[in-house]
């Protein structure tokens, strides 16, 4: 029996969909093929066919998952790239945030069961995925920060940012449901003032960083032009 391209595309989305579910679920460990199978509505040779293992089926599932995620909350926040740095900024910390925020956003468990119980097969790609969107972040804190200052302090910058991002918003997911979450750290109700904070504090941040360097870089060149004319 010969089947359309249609029919086989078909398939594969209805596999990684069921994919993406489960393992974003169960994780990887705990995530049979039949599983996938059953909630696919096909069978488990269909798996074999299109993918060849488990192993591929997750790797292409979190690949998946990671394009809807960044699909549905562009970093970019739509901005186009002659707006200002400022601005470019407030979109990336409130797609982020966004991105992390919204319940359909299995990529997120993916990350988390990954981290909790490593199976060292994302490793790779998540590398290929998000290094591209990592420069270009790096790119923009560069723009913010001026020439003068080293590639360490654009890094530092850029971690702190984004843990600013994911901290809490990790938080809240982990403790959503339980009873103690009160006990816990604040959880960040309004996504857009929270937006706004970690602009306005980080824009301070870095603007100090850059008058750092700047004056630092002023020193230097006033030592070594007293030098030359003595």
């Amino acid at each position: 029996m010969k089947f359309s391209r249609e029919d086989t595309a078909r398939t594969r989305k209805s596999l990684l969909d069921a994919a993406c579910e489960i393992f974003s679920q169960k994780g990887y460990r705990d995530t049979t093929i039949a599983e996938i199978s059953e909630l696919a509505a096909t069978n488990i040779a269909a798996v074999n066919y299109h993918f060849g293992n488990k192993e591929t089926l997750y790797v292409e599932a979190w690949r998946c998952a990671f394009h809807e995620s960044i699909k549905a909350h562009p970093l970019d926040g739509g901005m186009a790239d002659d707006v200002s740095p400022e601005e470019r900024l407030r979109a990336h910390i409130a797609a982020t945030l966004k991105r992390l925020a919204d319940k359909n956003n299995r990529e997120f468990w993916f990350v988390t069961r990954e981290f909790a119980n490593p199976t060292g097969l994302l490793e790779e790609v998540m590398r290929k995925e998000i290094h591209p969107l990592q420069k270009k972040t790096e790119y923009l804190i560069r723009e913010l920060l001026g020439p003068h200052v080293s590639d360490r302090e654009v890094q530092f910058c850029e971690t702190s940012i984004i843990s600013q991002c994911i901290n809490p918003l990790v938080v809240k997911r982990k403790q959503k449901g339980k009873s103690s979450a009160k006990e816990g750290p604040p959880q960040i109700n309004d996504i857009k003032a929270y937006a706004e904070h970690v602009l306005k504090f980080s824009l301070a941040g870095l603007q100090a960083i850059r008058k750092s360097a700047e004056s630092k870089t002023e020193m230097c060149h006033k030592i070594k032009v007293k030098k030359i004319k003595g």
